[in-house]
């Protein structure tokens, strides 16, 4: 659960405004490839085609790329993390920068200093089928708990830690003068509990052994059974769109 050693800048895939000033429309999007993913005008949300993978167990993530992380996430995806990343600029969300751990100081006096992540606020949801079948909107609350001292589950700490999620934006990696990588593209890590240093979102703080990463567990109430197909819905808190006429 070491989180990356150093800096890259995140990405910056394309202006959260389409440049030649297009209004945001269905019709612009459409012309957009992000393969499983709706950017949702009318919620004002990033859609994600997801597959639940996980009904009980303890959590270090909430989403991974499909053939990752699946022993450890709630959902899988088939899109590139870095495509969220383009639906949430268009948005007008703002990349950050996850957790980064670097060295300070001269001589004697030099040591590791851990940065918390950062990034504009967005909220998760999911929305699965209700017994009637029809899609409802649940907040991430209602799938995950956090255990307290006693190993019991703590509902009132679960809402307050999962409340937002920050636009950490993964990193760039590569040579100067090769093609960058997306990082999240390569790890799978899409929405992260634990930090590991690569995630596209994250929590606001730094969750390492140190502070009871580890205490994140499913809620299996609302869950349907694997291999549902569900939506990821991930909402920027700020929204550059217009409001609703």
């Amino acid at each position: 659960m070491n989180f990356l050693l150093r800096s890259i800048p995140s990405l910056l895939l394309i202006s959260p405004l389409l440049g030649d000033g297009t209004e945001i429309n269905q019709d612009t999007l459409k012309k957009l490839k992000l393969p499983g993913i709706r950017i949702n005008l009318e919620a004002k949300a990033v859609d994600v085609t997801s597959t639940i993978t996980l009904v009980e167990g303890s959590l270090e993530f909430i989403a991974c790329t499909k053939g990752t992380k699946e022993h450890e996430a709630i959902i899988a995806i088939e899109a590139k993390p870095s495509h969220i990343h383009t639906a949430l600029l268009l948005l007008g969300a703002k990349a950050g920068h996850p957790a980064i751990r670097k060295i300070v100081g001269e001589g004697d006096d030099q040591h590791w200093i851990d940065l918390p992540p950062k990034g504009s606020g967005v909220t998760v949801s999911l929305v699965i089928p209700n017994k009637d079948k029809k899609p409802t909107e649940l907040p991430l609350s209602d799938f995950v708990y956090r255990l307290d001292d006693a190993g019991e589950p703590d509902r009132v700490e679960t809402r307050k830690r999962l409340k937002v999620f920050l636009f950490a934006g993964s990193h760039l990696i590569g040579q100067d003068d090769t093609p960058k990588t997306y990082l999240a593209d390569q790890s799978g890590s899409v929405i992260s509990l634990s930090t590991f240093g690569d995630e596209l979102l994250c929590l606001p703080q730094i969750y390492g052994h140190e502070n009871h990463a580890l205490r994140w567990e499913v809620n299996p109430t609302h869950l349907p059974k694997v291999g549902t197909q569900i939506l990821l819905r991930i909402k920027p808190i700020k929204s550059n769109l217009p409001p609703k006429k």
